[in-house]
């Protein structure tokens, strides 16, 4: 039989010449430390590892499934220990699928599915790492008991009773987690468990989604619950934590039942707990949730405003004035312009102003044609096509003659918009956007286009320290860890660029992001091994210094 010493990797294919032909007896040999690498195929195996240090990893990538149907003992049961699981799928019987006692398990894209039993049990300090994993048709989803650890990215559905339960002083952090499904809760937080749940969602439970009971003090927070036969949360007496901006719809009333004698906090009302904030207020909380702009925001706001009084005037019989609701946005590329025009749509849909709310960019091209008499039609039909929504015209001033491209052309889809702008203001939002200096060109194209727009909204440059704020949304947003020593660097890169002409402020931050992105590949390709789950999450100061350096050559 093949040998091996600690850090070494055994191999198991029962078809290969030379390799264990199952698991349970690459495990016997295995000493503590080795990685035990399985090809492709399914294994009617239960494994039982006490006080063992092992790693078990599909072979490149291989389809594994680890078959323990009809067994009444877990498949995998760790008992002490370290045992660290990826890309290996496991089917349970009546028992667990796969257990941990006091041992530290990690499980990275796998795929869990058990009978009677619970999907993924772990019981003790831990600590446990799952990401990446989808647990199904158990009974329990998954159940932890007195541990700590991190729950990522983790999708479990159909099961018979509770999604998730946590319990007995467990603190475990669940991220980006989806539980849909579940016979009876979403989550369970029992005896003063303490997690933090952060950007979930919950949805289709037979009771309440999130119940937290016997003095639990969970941190709820931006998280979504929908569907619930139930309340949406319930926590009972003596519990505390905090529910923070979490998103209640489609449940049974209350959407948050509070014990009297609990002493949770609810720091940001929900969007439909107790009849509060409206779609409108969500929408103008993601506007300000966008990194700097203060003045464009305002801007926007003061627009809101002033809609929505009107709407209300006229609703009483009082007086009230026409409203235009074209804008021109004016600022350097990268600033933000079609995003908050994107929001803008969509705030005057909640207003009632317009049915859709839907956004249409479109450039010259889409709207010059080849000959005289051609570009009014093309402008004609994308304007019709745009009733009822947001039409976005990205650089207008380059429809205009000041510009020197296309002359006559330009002109005649000016002549059309303004024409049209005015024959249908209550239908359409059109929103045109470019330099500064560029726009006022355009405006004086035609006599009549400046009186069409409401208003002028100024977006400014933003500053260095913004930019690498953006930077680190884009981390969040890609699943990645940024190394904190890093943001010096992409402060004084950020300030150089902006000095220099052209600069494409959150578009550059975008560059520099992919350019951080390729650095990282290319270090992680040179370690001539699969990376760790956290190494392929980790952006490092040099990686970003490299990126920087490609940038400026």
């Amino acid at each position: 039989m093949m040998t091996t010493s600690a850090g070494r990797t055994l191999l198991v294919d029962p078809a290969g010449h030379g390799a264990y032909p199952t698991l349970g007896e690459a495990v016997l040999d295995a000493p503590d430390g080795a990685c035990v690498s399985i090809a492709a195929g399914t294994y009617a195996e239960t494994l039982e590892l006490a006080g063992r240090r092992l790693t078990l990893r599909a072979a490149g990538g291989a389809e594994v499934l680890l078959d323990g149907t009809g067994a009444d003992v877990p498949v995998l049961l760790a008992r002490g220990g370290t045992l660290a699981v990826h890309g290996v799928n496991v089917r349970g019987g009546d028992a667990a699928a796969v257990q941990a006692e006091n041992a530290e398990l990690t499980l990275a894209g796998c795929t869990v599915q058990a009978g009677r039993g619970t999907g993924v049990a772990v019981r003790g300090p831990g600590p446990l790492t799952i990401r990446d994993v989808t647990i199904t048709g158990a009974e329990q989803g998954l159940v932890m008991e007195g541990t700590s650890g991190v729950v990522e990215n983790v999708t479990i559905e159909d099961v018979a009773a509770d999604g998730v339960v946590i319990g007995l002083g467990a603190d475990p952090v669940l991220r980006s987690c989806k539980i849909s499904g579940c016979g009876q809760r979403g989550i369970y937080i029992y005896q003063h468990a303490r997690p933090s749940v952060r950007n979930c969602r919950v949805s289709r439970t037979g009771h309440a989604a999130i119940v937290v009971a016997h003095r639990s003090e969970p941190v709820l927070k931006h998280t979504s619950v929908r569907d619930a036969r139930g309340v949406g949360i319930e926590v009972g007496p003596g519990c505390g934590g905090s529910i923070e901006a979490c998103d209640i719809g489609n449940t049974a009333e209350p959407a948050i039942r509070l014990d009297s004698a609990a002493t949770a906090r609810i720091v940001a009302e929900p969007t439909e707990l107790l009849g509060g904030a409206s779609p409108l207020d969500t929408l103008l909380t993601e506007l300000d949730g966008m990194v700097g702009l203060p003045g464009v925001k305002a801007e926007v706001r003061s627009l809101v405003d002033e809609i929505q009084v009107n709407g209300w005037r006229a609703r009483a019989g009082l007086a009230t004035s026409a409203l235009s609701h074209h804008l021109i946005f004016a600022g350097a590329p990268g600033t933000g312009k079609t995003t908050v025009a994107r929001s803008y749509g969509k705030l005057l849909r909640e207003l009632g102003v317009l049915p859709r709310g839907e956004f249409r960019e479109v450039s010259r091209r889409d709207l010059v044609g080849q000959y005289i008499g051609h570009t009014a039609e093309k402008t004609a039909v994308v304007f019709e096509e745009s009733l009822g929504g947001v039409l976005f015209i990205d650089e207008a001033y380059t429809l205009s003659r000041q510009s020197g491209s296309g002359g006559d052309f330009g002109q005649e889809a000016i002549d059309t918009l303004v024409k049209l702008m005015e024959d249908h203001r209550e239908e359409i939002a059109v929103i045109v956007a470019g330099y500064t200096d560029e726009m006022r060109q355009f405006l004086a194209a035609n006599p009549g286009l400046s009186s069409r727009f409401a208003k002028t909204v100024e977006f400014e440059d933003y500053t260095p320290d913004e930019l690498v704020r953006i930077i680190a949304r884009m981390v969040t947003a890609g699943d990645y860890e940024l190394d904190p020593a890093a943001a010096p660097a992409l402060t004084a890169h950020f300030r150089r660029l902006a000095a220099e002409p052209g600069f494409g402020n959150a578009r550059d931050a975008r560059k520099l992001f992919e350019a951080v992105r390729k650095a990282q590949s290319g270090r992680l390709r040179a370690l001539g091994r699969i990376p760790e789950p956290g190494e392929l999450r980790e952006l490092r100061r040099a990686d970003v210094l490299a990126a920087i350096g490609r940038s400026s050559g």
